[in-house]
């Protein structure tokens, strides 16, 4: 302002126009720098960004390619795994049908196997030895015996087991030796979850002999407890000894046997067969018929005795045969003779048969005309059958009033008939009584006399299978009642099946390789081949 003094005002007002533009030319020239260097940035800063952007696309190509490639080459894997899953999936195929074809061949082989061993079971005569394991039952416990925990674990622990069809596999331990395991074969072996439908369909078989010719003979072979009674009977309820109809997929041999026996008689011609039955029990080395009636038509108990008869056979006099129609008479009347078996509780089982059981179902075949007896295989064979077969009819056979459906005969019609002749066969159902100890079973008094008698007659049994075995001259059949009027059965001409039955817990051990063993020498009898009765043919002429 001190310049300005003394000037006028254009000057002045010139002055700061001059000054003004100064200043504004000042501020274009900063404005066009600041500019400049601004432009320079973004140029350079796009540069950057263009060269980082063409980075960025190359290396997504890049990885693009590597990532393709990757893509191309687990595709190709997963091609390659689908083609080996496939090759895998055809081989697997083929195993399986070559697995399927083997098993087939396998069980065909078996078959033919099974048929030829029966052939030379035929041959030879030996006895049929099929073996059962029954499943583990709630008394198998150690319960009223004084032994530790450890061992009473043991003893509910199964010794018993069966590895395939035909063998039994025991593990033998004892405390402080080491497990030994033992095998026993046999021509069958049922497992503990087996039904009595798969016990009977091995039986069946047998059945179709009896009505061939020959005499057959089931028996149930074990220690007490063991499920003999089930499996020849069925279940047996406390005071109800009747076979339940609603329970037929629980019926034992027998009655099954019955209703199968009747099944094919009800195949042949009418009046050709008629059929008897006859039931025993062998109670403290006493026989006792179980079908006597007294006076009054009651059915009791009577003794009765076994004799060997002139041709060497055993028989028992005034024995009781009643003559059925159809399965259920013959069921009614079994059931009627179990109601007079002697059963004992004991702690091994609460209804412990005291008596050994022989169900004996005889079938008579009616033969007609003159030339019966010319066509048997020898001479000796012809006079014995035709002497057994002249016999008459008995006479509460003549009095029958007709028959079944099943074609058991009448003998009113028969009557008629001027020449007659008969042969018969005989199917024995016997249910063992078992064998025991009394140490396990606790008994005392009567029922420690009957489990010596027991045991005597089934130690009996097996001194009979051991001196056939070894073809001794001598056979004591005599040493027990049980053993002379099984004689016929065990060492003559029948078709014998012993059904082993035994307990698979560790705490009948003992007794299991007793009956295991009864049943290994049984296989080995060879009887010599069983004798069919054949029967004679009518000529033409007739």
């Amino acid at each position: 302002y001190q310049g300005l003094a003394g000037r006028s005002t254009n000057e002045v007002l010139q002055l700061y126009a001059a000054r003004g533009q100064q200043m504004k030319l000042q501020r274009s020239s900063v404005v066009t720098q600041l500019y400049a260097a601004v432009k320079k940035r973004l140029k350079q800063d796009l540069k950057s960004l263009h060269s980082f952007t063409l980075e960025l696309s190359k290396d997504f190509q890049r990885q693009s390619k590597t990532c393709l490639y990757q893509v191309l080459a687990a595709v190709q894997r997963i091609q390659l795994q689908n083609e080996a899953m496939q090759m895998f999936q055809i081989k697997a195929f083929d195993l399986e049908q070559s697995l399927q074809e083997v098993t087939e061949r396998y069980e065909k082989e078996k078959q033919k196997r099974k048929a030829l061993h029966n052939s030379l079971i035929e041959l030879r005569g030996n006895i049929r030895v099929h073996c059962r394991i029954r499943p583990l039952l709630p008394f198998d416990d150690a319960a009223g015996h004084l032994v530790s925990q450890d061992r009473q674990r043991n003893f509910s622990e199964k010794a018993a087991y069966a590895a395939d069809d035909e063998t039994v596999l025991v593990k033998c331990s004892r405390p402080g030796h080491a497990s030994i395991n033992k095998t026993f074969q046999f021509e069958r072996v049922y497992n503990d979850l087996e039904s009595q439908d798969a016990v009977f369909a091995d039986v069946a078989p047998l059945l179709t002999s009896l009505l061939d010719g020959y005499n057959v003979c089931i028996m149930a072979y074990g220690q007490t407890g063991s499920g003999k009674t089930y499996t020849m009977l069925g279940p047996q309820l406390e005071g109800n000894l009747a076979f339940s109809i609603e329970e037929e997929s629980e019926l034992g041999i027998i009655p099954r046997a019955t209703e199968e026996v009747f099944r094919l008689i009800s195949e042949k011609p009418p009046g050709s067969y008629w059929v008897e039955v006859s039931v025993v029990e062998v109670y403290n080395n006493e026989i006792f018929d179980l079908l006597a009636k007294d006076s009054y038509g009651k059915v009791f108990g009577v003794k009765r005795d076994v004799v060997t008869t002139r041709e060497g056979k055993s028989d028992v006099p005034s024995l009781t045969h009643e003559t059925v129609e159809n399965a259920s008479e013959f069921l009614h009347l079994v059931n009627k003779g179990l109601q007079l078996r002697v059963t004992h509780p004991t702690l091994v089982h609460a209804h412990s048969s005291r008596s050994h059981l022989v169900v004996t179902l005889t079938i008579t075949t009616v033969v007609f005309g003159d030339n019966f007896g010319t066509l048997w295989d020898d001479e000796q064979t012809s006079q014995r059958i035709n002497k057994e077969a002249s016999c008459t009819f008995p006479q509460k056979i003549r009095d029958s009033k007709s028959t079944s459906s099943s074609g058991a005969s009448s003998p009113v019609q028969l009557e008629a008939t001027e020449k007659m002749k008969q042969v018969k066969t005989r199917l024995q159902l016997v249910d063992l009584a078992g064998s025991e100890c009394v140490s396990m079973s606790g008994v005392t008094g009567a029922a420690l006399r009957e489990t010596s008698f027991i045991n005597r007659s089934l130690s009996a049994l097996a001194d009979v299978l051991g001196a056939i075995a070894e073809q001794r001259a001598h056979v004591p059949y005599r040493n027990s009642k049980l053993t002379h009027l099984l004689q016929d059965s065990v060492g003559g001409d029948a078709k014998l099946l012993v059904m082993l039955c035994i307990s698979p817990g560790q705490k009948y051990l003992t007794e299991s390789m007793q009956s295991l063993g009864f049943g290994t020498r049984a296989r080995q009898v060879q009887r010599g081949q069983v004798k069919k009765k054949n029967f004679p043919v009518l000529s033409k002429g007739k």
